[in-house]
This record gives structure tokens, sequence and C-alpha cells, in this order.
């Protein structure tokens, strides 16, 4: 790979990292509100139909995950195990994929009532 493209991924961790930094903290926050305040798990589903807000917030995390956790597996891969080229880039391509479309479903089915 290019110096080019390990320089592009390198700011695409780096950058995920931030948002993923980002969402945690807010992601926490909300749960230990939520939690205070006395809210059952089905009161807070039916709170979270149909808000835009968190479907735009969470979505944004799952791909924010999907782009970092694969990016930060390659080099371990690499650094650990010695794997490095196509396969492992086409392994780690498809885990991207399948992280981004089981936690998009997810986000679906919490904001959206279907799956």
């Amino acid at each position: 790979m290019s110096a080019r493209s390990e320089t592009l991924l390198w700011l695409a961790q780096r950058a995920s990292a931030a948002v993923l930094a980002f969402c945690v903290v807010v992601h926490l926050a909300t749960i230990i509100v939520a939690v205070q305040g006395g809210l059952s798990a089905a009161e807070i589903l039916a709170r979270t139909r149909g808000s835009v807000l968190g479907l735009v917030f969470y979505t944004t995390f799952v791909l924010a995950a999907a782009v970092h956790a694969p990016i930060g597996l390659r080099a371990t891969l690499g650094e650990w195990l010695g794997w490095r080229g196509a396969a492992r880039d086409a392994v780690l391509l498809l885990f991207a994929l399948a992280l981004a479309v089981l936690g998009l479903r997810a986000v679906a089915g919490v904001f959206g009532g279907a799956a």
C-alpha cells in the first residue's frame, strides 16, 4: 500500500477516534440520565421512536465504529501476526461492511421501528 494510502488510513483512524470519543461521552451521559430518571427499557425505546436527532447521532456512532475498528485491527493483524496484503484488507473490508450493516439495522430498529 502506498504511503499516501497509509496516511489516509491514519487520518481516518484518528478522525473516527475523535468522533467515537464524543459519541461515547454523549451515550454514557444519556444512559446515566435515563437510569437516574427511573426509565425502564420499554419507556426508553418508546421515546426513541421517530427521533431524527437520535437516528442521526447513532448512525454517526455506528459509521465511526465501522471505520475505526477495522483500521485498528488491520494494524494489529500486521504487527502481531504478520498478516499483510490484499487478503487481509479484503477480510477487513468485509468486517467493516458487516459492522456498518448490523449497526445500522440496530439503529433502524431502535429509532425507526423496523429493522
